[in-house]
């Protein structure tokens, strides 16, 4: 997982051995939906990667990639299929945590829960685009990451991991990840299921919200961190409209035109902001339920987000 064009569909072309054009550097999405890959690896084990969707997508919206994660997860755990690990992408090259890149970290939080953070493995990457003689800035780049985004993450047992865009590299990293499961000899699958939790894989907070504690998409808590998303997103185009309304009464005829094209612009964005804070909408009554209703084990990480939409400066 991760932000678009960090670098995901890449590491797994990389782990894979696939010939497939990688257009991780790009800043557009090289997958659309959920991606599986197959490995019978020459040390007996088979392997199963998944590349998912990034948000802030080309073409898709926040809400849209969520469910499609979401009812992903679900349908595997439901299946008694739980996770080894979870990479999580950024780009060691971006001198600036931006507001997207700090909601995405939040949201993969939400997804996560404390409970299996420690499965999870931070992964930096386009480590073989930097320059010779660039060496502290990105340590200090790393050290501010570590310190000041991914700390809570790392308090609960997640893992910083250099990625340097060879299969060596991506390998060292899944390895390190099933090193440290406890060993599982599956002669019987019904008894492998009955063993503990931790010996036989990781279950993610929205898995435990949707199946064990029966919720919907939106009444998770990265669901209801979207529905946020998109009430402050909102109240922004409102602004944003106002003061275009207000240049056209004081505008002169020549630049008249030109604003009313982006009124329009602005106008249709909110549309269908408020139609996707309708459908992420929880009624009254539900909300009164869900206070008295199933606990998860696992809790939210509390990730730190920008105020408003600042960017977040990293060493440059």
């Amino acid at each position: 997982m991760g932000p678009t064009g960090s670098g995901k569909s890449n590491f797994i072309n990389k782990l894979t051995g696939s010939k497939e054009e990688s257009k991780a550097r790009k800043l557009e999405s090289c997958t659309q939906d959920i991606r599986e890959l197959t490995v019978n690896h020459t040390d007996g084990k088979r392997y199963v990667f998944v590349d998912t969707p990034g948000f802030d997508d080309t073409y898709r919206s926040d809400r849209d990639i969520l469910r499609t994660i979401a009812n992903w997860l679900e349908k595997k755990y439901r299946s008694h299929a739980k996770l080894t690990g979870v990479i999580y992408t950024h780009r060691i090259s971006d001198n600036r945590m931006s507001g997207s890149v700090c909601k995405n970290l939040d949201l993969f939080g939400r997804l996560c829960g404390d409970n299996a953070a420690q499965c999870v493995r931070l992964v930096t990457t386009m480590w073989d685009n930097q320059k010779p003689g660039n060496e502290e800035i990105v340590q200090n780049r790393v050290s501010q990451l570590e310190e000041n985004f991914w700390e809570p993450l790392i308090s609960l047992g997640a893992r910083h991991e250099k990625f340097l865009n060879t299969q060596g590299s991506a390998w060292n990293i899944i390895n390190g990840l099933v090193e440290r499961r406890t060993p599982l000899v599956q002669e019987n699958i019904a008894a492998a299921r009955k063993l503990d939790e931790a010996s036989t894989g990781n279950v993610l907070l929205i898995q435990e919200e949707m199946v064990d504690a029966e919720k919907k998409l939106n009444e998770t808590s990265a669901g209801r961190a979207l529905y946020s998303r998109f009430r402050q997103l909102l109240r922004e185009q409102q602004k944003i409209l106002k003061q275009l309304a207000d240049a056209l009464v004081e505008k002169d005829p020549s630049g008249a035109e030109q604003l009313r094209a982006e009124y329009g612009e602005i106008e249709a964005a909110m549309l269908k902001t408020e139609d996707e804070m309708e459908r992420m909408k929880i009624p009254l009554a539900r909300r009164i339920a869900l206070f008295f209703g199933k606990r998860t084990r696992s809790r939210t990480v509390a990730l730190p987000l920008p105020p408003g939409e600042l960017d977040n400066n990293i060493a440059a």
